[in-house]
């Protein structure tokens, strides 16, 4: 038996076989869920169907997040198809990409809307979508990075947004506690997603990650599914409104060890 045996997860954000989504829809599957898939856009379809079938799931919707209305269509289905849905999981970011390269300060007022709206606000609209199928004991999700709390060159305006993000799951989490409903989320070290490949710098911030980070490993779409488990499940059934750092321990560092070999 898996700890999520009897549970249906929704998770929006897969967009290929490397994607932080697709790690957590794995673990999940193999702890025993039922999952349903959102991605995003016709051109992702042709890669997230033929995912969704290698674990038989049969739910899966396009669903454009900055649209309310393609929001609750997505959430009436689920709730024709599973009923209730206990997880909720928002792995979903978006800044243009000319706003991660040079000056924060360059990014226009319609780009930065752009970035919060699809990045920061989506969470919310979600939780309102689906808030009427999540049972007591259920729980939200959602993906931030540490460029949040620390200057991560070239991040920009997404470091902005996952700022507001963590804000905004703090104040879902409060909102959902009286119900008994968890909200919480991940903060995963550099993975070499679709998402990341758009922020200038990343490559040589992945390559010499490890040879910084406390524990001295890269991080995985698998070790992210497997924290993710943990949030999601009974195991973590007094734990919401926090920060699940997977990143080998690089935020605890005031400064890398430029002295080591």
């Amino acid at each position: 038996m898996g700890v999520m045996d009897g549970k249906t997860a929704v998770i929006f954000g897969v967009a290929n076989e490397r994607s932080i989504a697709w790690g957590i829809t794995k673990a999940f599957h193999a702890q025993g869920a039922q999952i349903g898939l959102s991605y995003a856009g016709e051109v992702l379809e042709r890669r997230v169907r033929p995912l969704a079938e290698s674990i038989g799931c049969t739910f899966v919707e396009e669903c454009d997040v900055s649209s309310d209305e393609q929001i609750e269509a997505v959430a009436r289905k689920a709730e024709r198809a599973f009923g209730k849905v206990d997880v909720l999981v928002h792995s979903i970011g978006f800044a243009p990409r000319e706003t991660l390269n040079g000056p924060y300060y360059a990014t226009s007022r319609a780009d930065f809307l752009t970035t919060m709206d699809i990045s920061v606000y989506s969470f919310t609209a979600l939780a309102k979508a689906f808030q009427p199928l999540i049972p007591e004991g259920g729980a939200l999700l959602t993906m931030t990075y540490y460029g949040s709390e620390k200057v991560a060159p070239h991040y920009n305006v997404m470091g902005i947004a996952k700022a507001a993000l963590e804000a905004s799951m703090r104040y879902l989490a409060y909102d959902f506690g009286s119900a008994g409903i968890r909200v919480n989320a991940i903060s995963a070290g550099p993975i070499r997603t679709l998402a990341a490949a758009g922020v200038s710098g990343f490559k040589t911030m992945y390559r010499y990650f490890s040879d910084f980070a406390p524990l001295k490993q890269n991080i995985t779409i698998e070790d992210v599914g497997e924290a993710a488990v943990y949030l999601c499940s009974d195991m973590a059934r007094r734990t919401t409104g926090q920060v699940l750092f997977v990143d080998s321990g690089y935020n605890i560092l005031g400064i890398p060890d430029l002295t080591q070999d």
